[in-house]
């Protein structure tokens, strides 16, 4: 029976420059564009080319205008601080109108990029939007993140300017940001003239040590050391003058948001400014069913495509109210701290990922923390990141009492590639699987010939180009890293790195990058499928399985578990039951004897697994410790195990 869904999946499919020229009617133009596509540089295409707007005006502005100035945009909800404030449409534009004319002041402009170095606080907020305001470029880097990998992303984006604060703020601790920003500039080789810093109470270090500071890059370290200017966020402010929207073309980047490279030098992912308010716009109403009045909290970081996406733009652009939740789904105090901020603020779409879920489901293996609060507010909770087990999926379920929605993107595409589209229509749960391809995605899945394979065969997941709006133009000042990247591998492709398949149904199901698939004596296997079995067992919270270099077989999955609190099984009693479990559910190919518990598994901040640093040490190579990583001491500990 054809569906309200699959209705508009065909119509985005058939007729995708009508289909984006008319979602494009949900965004305020300058000047509306009369194209949809540019393709006379395929395979890089362009979006919108004739349009003109304001990215901040579209987030902002125009609620104010249409009489909702008085509506909640943004609260901020610190678990570390135990503060809250809550900020109006128009409090927020004022704020972003601010600090817009404090980087007017500094002589930034359209085109020039601005590094925000800052945790989950408002001003990370109010400074995206006031660079876009300006028709400026901003390129987030996570707070915290290390000097080298920091100044690597400097060098890159060559910015004009630093807006960073005092530091940030972990339940066991507090990070100095200052240090590490002075200590970047010095490694950089590219010169930055303005730092600006947001005062925190409760740190060693202040803007006023630093004023005058020498701060050379290594390409002119001998010879023209030169002076950056520290300025206080709050000082500048007080001398500023408002300022409007710059408006800018459809094609100019809004922003830069690095993401890993194989070669070990960070891509830098550019998202324009039209074809990324046209497809959040479009995701918020059709994808998580949220508008005007509705309240979504995204548990993530705005230094994540997550936080980029659902945290700051698509809620504003949508006119609804979004959280900024500085702390920990557990340890905040406790495995109930998402519950709470669910019950504080009302909220209607919760959105995290299937780490934080784990975390809070092996904290609270029954879900008892969830009777404390009022939660009736809540209608969704989707989950994206990582592969949402269905043990988990079906956990949360059951402890909410809401639907659970797995949907799957990636940092590139910058919104979901598969979903279940609830504002559309809301289909059939498949456990283990992030639903159907998203209109304007037309998702394949080709054996390494790149010829397509049929259902239930699993291979390569690409998508058809052109890619729809929203997605990556290209890789920051480097054409053809992105061309041979993504683009080369299969003609007429974007590769998205990850193996799965569609079912009869439709349905797509991740089971993991390709370099997951292993072969185990001529066999190519799924670590993915793998985990998903190991997941069922009722002891384990979260588990990874990994292909480990064997002299016979060529590789033979390894598994790695982590136990629910309170799990009382002995581990050879839980090895004989888990390799039970795999045997039923893939067959004895899977050859899966090796089980190992752990105390926690090796994971970056946006909670990805590190299986191919795992891999590594596992196989005896030589291994770096990802910059990204949250706790560097889980691989100290993973390696008594891995290397016995």
């Amino acid at each position: 029976m054809e569906s309200s869904y699959q209705s508009v999946y065909e119509a985005s499919c058939r007729e995708p420059e009508r289909f984006w020229l008319q979602a494009a009617a949900a965004v305020d133009w300058d000047v509306a564009p009369r194209q949809a596509l540019d393709d006379s540089a395929a395979p890089l295409y362009r979006w919108f080319p004739d349009g003109m707007l304001n990215t901040s005006v579209n987030a902002l502005d125009r609620h104010v205008a249409a009489g909702r100035g008085d509506a909640t945009a943004l609260v901020y909800d610190s678990a570390m601080l135990g503060t809250r404030r809550s900020y109006s449409y128009a409090e927020l534009l004022r704020e972003v109108e601010l600090f817009a004319g404090v980087l007017a002041a500094r002589g930034i402009g359209r085109g020039d990029r601005v590094v925000i170095y800052l945790p989950m606080v408002p001003e990370a907020i109010v400074a995206m939007l006031a660079t876009a305001r300006l028709g400026a470029v901003h390129s987030v880097v996570f707070g915290g993140f290390a000097p080298r990998e920091l100044a690597a992303r400097i060098d890159d984006a060559r910015p004009a300017a630093i807006v960073t604060c005092s530091g940030g703020i972990e339940p066991s601790r507090r990070i100095e940001y200052l240090p590490a920003v002075a200590e970047a500039l010095a490694l950089a080789g590219h010169r930055v003239s303005d730092v600006i810093v947001k005062a925190r109470a409760g740190f060693q270090h202040t803007v006023d040590e630093y004023r005058g500071s020498q701060a050379a890059g290594t390409a002119h370290a001998d010879s023209t050391a030169h002076a950056v200017q520290w300025h206080d966020w709050d000082r500048l402010a007080a001398e500023a003058e408002p300022a409007g929207p710059v408006s800018v073309a459809a094609t100019d980047p809004l922003y830069i948001l690095y993401t890993s490279g194989t070669t070990g030098a960070p891509k830098g992912v550019v998202r324009d400014n039209g074809s990324h308010a046209v497809a959040l716009a479009w995701s918020m109403k059709h994808i998580y069913d949220v508008g005007p009045g509705d309240v979504m909290f995204t548990a993530s970081d705005v230094g994540w495509v997550v936080g980029h996406s659902y945290i700051v733009y698509g809620p504003l652009l949508a006119g609804a109210t979004t959280v900024l939740y500085e702390g920990k789904p557990v340890g905040t105090p406790d495995a109930g701290a998402f519950w709470r901020v669910v019950q504080d603020h009302k909220v209607n779409v919760l959105f995290t990922a299937p780490t934080a879920l784990r975390a809070i489901r092996r904290a609270d293996p029954e879900g008892a923390l969830v009777k404390d609060y009022d939660i009736s507010s809540l209608r969704t909770l989707f989950a994206a990141g990582e592969r949402l087990d269905p043990e988990t999926c079906q956990w949360a379920g059951a402890a909410l009492g809401v639907p659970v929605i797995d949907h799957w993107w990636q940092t590139e595409t910058g919104w979901a590639i598969a979903a279940n589209p609830v504002g559309l229509e809301q289909l059939p749960l498949k456990p283990g699987s992030p639903s159907v391809p998203v209109p304007g995605y037309q998702v394949m899945v080709l054996d390494g010939a790149g010829e397509p394979v049929p259902a239930g065969v699993e291979g390569n997941i690409v998508i058809k180009l052109p890619l729809p709006p929203g997605t990556l133009a290209t890789l920051w000042g480097n054409d053809e890293r992105f061309i041979q990247s993504y683009l080369a591998i299969f003609d007429g492709y974007y590769t998205t790195g990850d193996s799965g398949y569609l079912d009869e149904d439709g349905y797509l199901f991740v089971m993991g990058r390709t370099d997951d698939v292993i072969n185990v004596s001529g066999h190519r296997l799924s670590t993915g499928a793998m985990e998903q079995a190991v997941a069922m067992h009722p002891s384990v919270a979260e588990c990874a399985v990994i292909g480990v270099a064997d002299p016979l077989k060529g590789q033979r999955p390894s598994g790695y578990v982590v136990l629910k609190q309170g799990a009382d099984i002995g581990e050879a009693q839980l090895r004989q039951e888990l390799v039970a479990l795999v045997r039923s559910h893939i067959g004895p190919v899977a050859d899966f004897k090796d089980v190992q518990v752990v105390q926690a598994l090796p994971k970056t901040r946006s909670g990805k697994i590190l299986r191919k640093t795992m891999r590594q040490m596992a196989d005896g190579d030589e291994y770096s410790v990802p910059s990204t990583i949250e706790d560097p001491s889980v691989l100290e500990d993973l390696l008594r195990v891995l290397r016995p």
